[in-house]
């Protein structure tokens, strides 16, 4: 063989190689990395999808959880894997949108080093007051913090999140302020309002409902642009003067960059077809998420 032959040879085996895999993926399990603690709703969504693509897929997708540094932990382990769909991830506004306006540096470039797969669900957040304040609705809350600036505080899930940027934003377009209380999680926010530890929060609504539901918080309003159909009955902060506010906690699936374009296709059907299969929109309806089941255009950050 002649070296143009074998120069022409190895071309086109390297050519076939990423097609070749696609046809042969999966071959092993698949680790889905969430970048937060077990019990987290991005964990609840995680382990929802694990379940069915694993049917699907014939192969087992084992969730792992990775959580510290605002998401970036986990979102970095995803980033840093092997381009070839045996790493995936859940990630949230937070690791791939906010955390670029509020860190300096972060450990992974979430356009160069991320590939979008599917915006997955969307979450309703809540404005929920503690029962000691007599606000009902946004102008009466609004009212009250105006006539009072700096007495009332906010918990969230810590700096950067939407609990907390959501409750700024708020403060800002209403001309007030509001002191911040930074949290671990939903649950230990929950817990310090019903305490009166803190007067307010804007937090998921399946770590909230329960508390409203027994009558020791209040529900002023959702954090969404529009009502969502899990909640008709919930007006948002939208319709109630703040019509800048538009914070629904998305999440989505991701893969390391350089995925071969075959698998990312496959594994972006795949996962359609798990959101839309009528029993995991049951499920996680009863989480509190919608599905959305975008494309990767869609998820663009």
């Amino acid at each position: 063989m002649n070296m143009f032959v074998r120069l022409a040879a190895l071309a086109l085996t390297v050519a076939l190689t990423p097609s070749a895999h696609a046809e042969d993926w999966p071959a092993r399990p698949i680790t889905l990395i969430t970048p937060f603690a077990p019990a987290s709703t991005p964990d609840t969504l995680a382990r929802v999808l694990a379940e069915g693509l694993g049917k699907r897929l014939g192969k087992a997708v084992v969730v792992k959880n990775e959580g510290g540094g605002a998401g970036m932990i986990g979102t970095n382990t995803v980033a840093k894997a092997a381009p070839d769909g045996y790493t995936i991830g859940v990630s949230v506004p937070g690791p791939l949108v906010n955390n670029r306006m509020l860190y300096k540096s972060m450990p992974y470039d979430p356009v160069r080093d991320l590939l979008p797969i599917s915006v997955a669900v969307n979450q309703t957040s809540l404005l929920v007051v503690r029962n000691g304040l007599t606000a009902r609705n946004l102008s009466e809350l609004v009212a009250e913090l105006k006539r009072q600036p700096g007495k009332y505080n906010y918990a969230s899930i810590g700096n950067g999140s939407l609990s907390h940027l959501t409750m700024e934003l708020l403060a800002a377009r209403s001309g007030t302020r509001i002191v911040h209380v930074p949290y671990p999680g939903s649950s230990q926010a929950v817990m310090a309002m019903i305490s009166s530890d803190v007067d307010m929060a804007v937090l998921p609504a399946l770590a909230v409902l329960p508390q409203v539901k027994a009558g020791k918080l209040r529900v002023i309003g959702a954090s969404t642009a529009k009502r969502s159909a899990l909640l008709p009955d919930i007006p948002t902060l939208s319709e109630q003067g703040m019509s800048d506010i538009d914070a629904g906690a998305w999440m989505g699936i991701v893969a390391p960059a350089g995925l071969p374009a075959p698998i990312a296709r496959r594994l972006h059907d795949e996962i359609v077809a798990v959101l839309n299969d009528p029993a995991t929109r049951t499920l996680l309806g009863q989480q509190m998420m919608d599905v959305v089941a975008s494309t990767p255009e869609e998820f663009k950050v």
